[in-house]
């Protein structure tokens, strides 16, 4: 657990004091988000799975068995509740981007720099939800291999193997990107 997270409050949460969780909330909420926002690539999804982990939080907090996990508990919720919104959106009409405004002319460092953030999500947006979760863990929250297979409740080989499949999927999206992209190739053999 982060340093400054107080078990006895989460001690007093459990018994349904909900001052203490309020301030548990607080505590975890906008890295709850953050994770969240990593995960799902969508600003309004992220806030939207985050409340739903914080109340689900609330109503399985007396559950919790070991006080001093509540923080990786709670992204344990926040990843499940991500793969449900994940297999949601999968089955609804996919949204479409805001095309409304077209931005000014930009330099040819910009417009590199614009390519290679575009390549990246879409290699991002291939990965699976649980690829995602332990890019996101490792990569944004710098959390070692044995946490990450802990929070999630896997071993951690499975941990690694995931890492090193996502990793793989990201640079072969990368590549077929470039290949099937002029622009991109041109770029890369420019520089």
């Amino acid at each position: 657990m982060r340093e400054g997270m107080d078990t006895e409050l989460v001690i007093r949460a459990q018994q349904g004091d909900r001052a203490a969780f309020a301030d548990l909330a607080v505590a975890i909420g906008d890295r709850l988000h953050a994770v969240a926002h990593r995960m799902l690539r969508d600003a309004g999804l992220a806030e939207d799975a985050s409340q739903q982990t914080l109340l689900k939080a609330w109503q399985e907090l007396p559950r919790l068995r070991e006080p001093e996990r509540f923080e990786a508990w709670t992204y344990r919720l926040l990843v499940n509740v991500c793969h449900a919104e994940w297999r949601r959106r999968k089955r609804s009409i996919a949204a479409l981007r805001d095309l409304d405004s077209v931005p000014e002319p930009i330099s040819q460092d910009e417009m590199a720099i614009v390519i290679d953030r575009d390549q990246l999500e879409r290699g991002y947006s291939r990965l699976s939800m649980d690829h995602r979760a332990v890019v996101v863990l490792h990569y944004y929250l710098d959390m070692p291999v044995a946490q990450i297979a802990e929070t999630l409740g896997v071993g951690e080989g499975t941990v690694k193997s995931r890492l090193y499949h996502a990793m793989r999927g990201l640079r072969a999206a990368l590549d077929a990107d470039t290949r099937h992209h002029p622009a991109c190739s041109q770029r890369s053999s420019a520089a």
